[in-house]
C-alpha cells in the first residue's frame, strides 16, 4: 500500500495538462511536478487520494533531452511560470498534444488539429505586470497559495514594464505608503499593475490598487515617477476595498495623464483602460485576430456577432469585411473604451452593448435579430449554456470560438456537434509561452 511520505524510484512515462510529469507505482497513477516524460527520477508521496497520487521530485536520476535549466532563479517556487525546465519545442508539442487529446476525449473521434503556432523569442512577452504588494514584499504567488516569492526580474514580463513596478514600489515605500496584509485587512497597497503599449511607442501606465480611498502623500509618489519615468503616459489609482481575491476595484482616480494608454494591433489603435481586458501577448494576438478574420470568410454581407468582446479588439479587426458588427460585453468601462476604439478607427458598422452575452443575445434573437457570423472569446469558463442554447436555434452558418481553456473549449464543441456544427479548423496558438496555457481557434460552420 502506497502512503504518503514514501520514497520511491519511479520512470516518468507521461505528461500531464499542465506540465506535470506522470508514473504509475504498482498500477496507482502519481502526478510529479517538475519531472519530464523518459526521465527517471527519486519522489517523496504528498498527497495519496484513493485513485491517484501527488509526489514531490527529489531528484532527476536520468534526465530527459528536453529538459533545460530555467533561466528564472525563482522557478519551480513561484507561480508564474511551470515550463522553463522544458526545451521550447517540447512545450509546444505538449500543448499541442493537450489540445488533440482533450478534444477527441470529449467527442469522441479524433479532430483536425493544426500545428501549433509559437513565437520566436518566448521571452518577455507580457505586456501587462500584476504584482501583488503585502506585509511590505512584492512578488508573485508561490503556486496555489498566496505566499509571495520575491524575484529580481521576471523573465515572461517585458523589461520595462517591469522595472517600473519594482521602482514604483520602492518610491512607495520611501513615501511612507503601507502595504495591504491579508490576514488583517489592513494597509493601503494590495497591487502594482503595468502596462506597456509595446507596438505604439512604449506608452506606460501603472496603477496602484489601494485599499483606501486616500493614497498618502500621492503627489510626492507622481512627483518622484516622474523624475525616474518622464516618458510615463499615466498613473491611475485604483480602489478596492473588497475581501477577496478580485484585483481591481470598480473605482479609478487619474493622478496623472489621460488614465489610459493606446496601443496598435495591425492597422488598427486601441485604448486600454486599467480595467479593460486587453490580450497579453501583442505579437501573438495580432496573429491570433487574423486567423479568427480569415476562418469567418466574411465577405461583406454578413451581420456579425461578437461576444466576450472586451474593448473590440475584434470587431474593429473585422469591420470592414462586413455588413454590420454587434459587439457584447459585461464590462461597462471595457464598452465605453471599445465605442471609442470603433470612433477612433471610424468603423461606423459597430454597435456595441454592455450585458451578459447569455442574455442579450437570447433577447436579440427572440426579437427576430440574428448572425451570419458569429465570433466568441469567453473566459476560462467557456459560454453559459444559455448562450449556447440560443446559438444553436439560431443557427448562425459559421461560428469562430477562440478559447483559452482545452477543457471548456471541448465540453462546448461537444455541444455545438451534438447541435447541427461541424468542425473545419482547429488552431492551437502559444500565447502563453513557459506557462500550461493554450489558446485555440476552432472554426465550425452549421452543416
Amino acid at each position: 500500500m502506497i502512503e504518503k511520505n514514501q520514497d520511491f524510484e519511479v520512470n516518468i512515462s507521461d505528461m500531464g495538462f499542465e506540465g506535470e510529469g506522470i508514473t504509475k507505482i504498482e498500477g496507482y497513477t502519481t502526478f510529479v511536478k517538475g519531472a519530464l516524460k523518459g526521465e527517471k527520477a527519486k519522489i517523496k508521496m504528498l498527497k495519496v487520494n484513493k485513485d491517484y497520487g501527488f509526489a514531490k521530485l527529489l531528484e532527476v536520476l536520468e534526465a530527459s533531452e528536453n529538459r533545460e535549466e530555467p533561466v528564472c532563479s525563482v522557478f519551480g517556487r513561484c507561480g508564474g511560470c511551470n515550463l522553463q525546465h522544458m526545451s521550447y519545442e517540447s512545450q509546444l508539442k505538449l500543448k499541442e498534444n493537450v489540445v488533440q487529446s482533450t478534444l477527441k476525449k470529449a467527442l469522441g473521434f479524433d479532430v483536425p488539429v493544426e500545428n501549433i503556432i509559437g513565437m520566436g523569442t518566448p521571452y518577455h512577452y507580457r505586456n501587462k505586470v500584476q504584482y501583488p504588494v503585502s506585509d511590505e514584499k512584492i512578488g508573485f504567488y508561490a503556486g496555489r497559495t498566496h505566499s509571495l516569492i520575491e524575484n529580481e526580474g521576471c523573465f515572461i514580463q517585458n523589461e520595462i514594464a517591469d522595472k517600473l513596478a519594482k521602482d514604483a514600489f520602492k518610491i512607495l515605500q520611501k513615501n511612507k505608503v503601507s502595504t495591504y496584509s491579508e490576514k488583517t485587512g489592513k494597509g493601503c497597497v494590495r497591487h502594482i499593475i503595468t502596462r506597456i503599449a509595446k507596438n505604439n511607442g512604449n506608452q506606460l501606465m501603472l496603477t496602484l490598487v489601494t485599499n483606501e480611498e486616500k493614497l498618502k502623500n500621492a503627489d510626492k509618489i507622481v512627483k518622484d515617477i516622474l523624475e525616474l519615468y518622464p516618458n510615463i503616459t499615466t498613473i491611475v489609482q485604483n480602489i478596492n476595498t473588497r475581501r477577496d481575491n478580485v484585483i481591481l476595484g470598480e473605482k479609478c482616480i487619474t493622478l496623472y495623464g489621460e488614465g489610459y494608454i493606446e496601443d496598435r494591433l495591425g492597422d488598427y489603435k486601441f485604448k486600454i483602460s486599467p480595467l479593460s481586458f486587453y490580450q497579453v501577448n501583442p505579437i501573438q494576438t495580432e496573429v491570433m485576430y487574423y486567423i479568427a478574420k480569415d476562418y469567418a470568410g466574411l465577405t461583406g454581407t454578413e451581420n456579425v456577432y461578437d461576444l466576450y468582446c472586451g474593448i473590440g479588439t475584434i470587431s474593429v479587426f473585422v469591420a470592414d469585411e462586413a455588413k454590420k458588427v454587434f459587439g457584447v460585453e459585461i464590462v461597462e468601462q471595457a464598452i465605453i473604451d471599445a465605442k471609442e476604439n470603433a470612433e477612433m478607427n471610424e468603423k461606423r458598422n459597430i454597435e456595441f452593448i454592455c450585458g451578459k452575452a447569455e442574455e442579450v443575445i437570447p433577447k436579440k434573437y427572440a426579437e427576430g435579430d440574428k448572425a451570419d457570423v458569429v465570433f466568441v472569446d469567453p473566459p476560462r469558463k467557456g459560454c453559459d449554456s444559455r448562450l449556447l442554447e440560443t446559438l444553436k436555434e439560431m443557427r448562425a452558418g459559421k461560428i469562430v470560438y477562440i478559447s483559452c481553456n482545452p477543457a471548456t473549449l471541448a465540453r462546448d464543441l461537444k455541444y455545438l456537434t451534438e447541435n447541427g456544427y461541424e468542425i473545419e479548423k482547429i488552431q492551437p496558438l502559444d500565447l502563453f509561452p513557459q506557462t500550461h496555457h493554450i489558446e485555440t481557434i476552432v472554426s465550425l460552420r452549421m452543416k
